[in-house]
């Protein structure tokens, strides 16, 4: 018996030294606020931006200085931010992931506090933060894997924004580090006060809202001056200022051709209008879809994908000039299609973008899986289309 209860004492032993567990000391903040930050600034690997600076950061909240002005520690760290991913789904995917330090939003990996289930709303992708005033530091930083402060002190004098933002207990809100002017290269904060939690959504719809963040003069810049990724279709040389969003609904993933069949009276739907704005918060109004549109629907799955396309105001789906093959459409069109987890290749002729379907599948109670509506929101910012998912809380499987 006794070497049986060694044999397992040293079995979990030796589980918890290849996990690397350890313990983590948590902060308690008696009056939180809670905060998720995007680093929408890009690497753009070109001529004309070959010696720009790589927008890759450590982000300080309340930070502490010695006598010479030399950063020596911050209330809140949120080191090795890099440029945020195309996807920010529902969860904190990154948590566990130590193929890399760098951190495509925070908290991201970060082991902090986050928030809890908040009318509803799973929380866990955002941090808590001390609410109240806050000076935000976002200081450039190399490349490379050492913490910030142990980094040299030459190494952590550049300094991109240095501001303030005020914070209100129990309120959420989303930080975007953003270019403000593409010619001038100016760039700044953006801090959005959310209120998806707040309203009367209902389990049946899915709802959306758009914006467009992107820097004062990039669509009307040279395209020698922008990213070239062939991934980015469409968006690539931006839209313009004043666009319409139009959604289609197609029936099933089987089939991601465009040209498909689409749920009645979901094909080219009008929407929303978006305009271009880095310097105002306020929160675009969202707009839905009924969740079991598709009349293959039973309830409790559905297989419908989503395509949203932006136009110039006085074009529409039926009388657009542009061909589906053409990539610079003179930023008067751009296409996204939500279709499966995003990891999908259309066809080679396709102008659209892909991001994955706003509609969340998951093992839910006897369900598996169970279609889920979701909270949902799409921002391009130069040339590039960002989707971030929010879910309601659902019910875990029954095994």
């Amino acid at each position: 018996m006794k070497k049986q209860i060694l044999s397992i004492y040293l079995s979990l032993l030796a589980m918890v030294i290849a996990t690397g567990c350890r313990k983590v000391d948590y902060t308690k903040i008696d009056q939180p606020a809670y905060l998720r930050v995007f680093n929408n600034l890009n690497y753009v690997q070109t001529l004309g931006t070959k010696d720009d600076k790589v927008p890759f950061f450590c982000m300080l909240i309340n930070p502490t200085t010695d006598a010479n002005g030399n950063l020596t520690g911050a209330e809140i760290v949120g080191d090795f931010l890099d440029k945020r991913d195309a996807y920010a789904p529902p969860y904190p995917s990154h948590i566990g992931n130590s193929t890399s330090v760098n951190n495509p939003e925070y908290p991201g990996k970060e082991n902090v506090l986050v928030g809890p289930i908040l009318n509803g709303f799973d929380l866990s992708s955002w941090a808590q933060v001390p609410s109240g005033k806050l000076r935000v530091v976002f200081a450039y930083r190399p490349k490379n894997t050492i913490p910030f402060f142990q980094l040299e002190t030459h190494l952590k004098k550049d300094i991109l924004v240095d501001t303030t933002i005020n914070l209100t207990s129990k309120e959420v809100y989303t930080l975007h580090l953003l270019q403000k002017d593409f010619e001038k290269k100016t760039s700044g904060v953006l801090l959005r006060h959310e209120n998806f939690y707040k309203l009367p959504l209902s389990d049946s719809l899915v709802y959306v809202n758009f914006y467009n963040m992107s820097a004062k003069g990039f669509w009307q810049a040279d395209d020698q001056f922008k990213d070239d990724d062939f991934a980015l279709k469409s968006f690539k040389g931006g839209i313009k200022d004043d666009m319409n969003v139009y959604v289609s609904l197609y029936e099933s993933q089987s089939n991601l051709n465009h040209r498909g069949l689409t749920v009645p009276g979901y094909k080219g739907k009008y929407l929303t209008n978006v305009k271009r704005n880095n310097t105002e918060a306020t929160v675009s109004p969202y707009v839905s879809f009924p969740l079991w549109s598709s009349s293959k629907a039973n309830g409790v799955v559905t297989d419908i994908w989503q395509r949203f396309e932006f136009l110039l105001p006085g074009m529409d789906i039926s009388n657009n000039p542009i061909h589906d093959s053409q990539i610079n459409t003179g930023s008067n069109w751009a296409v996204v299609n939500c279709v499966l987890n995003g990891k999908v290749s259309l066809q080679s002729n396709e102008n659209g973008t892909v991001l994955p379907n706003l509609l969340v599948n998951v093992h839910s109670g006897k369900d598996n899986p169970r279609t889920f509506a979701t909270v949902n929101t799409l921002e391009v910012v130069n040339g590039r289309i960002y989707l971030t998912t929010i879910q309601r809380k659902y019910a875990p499987p029954i095994y």
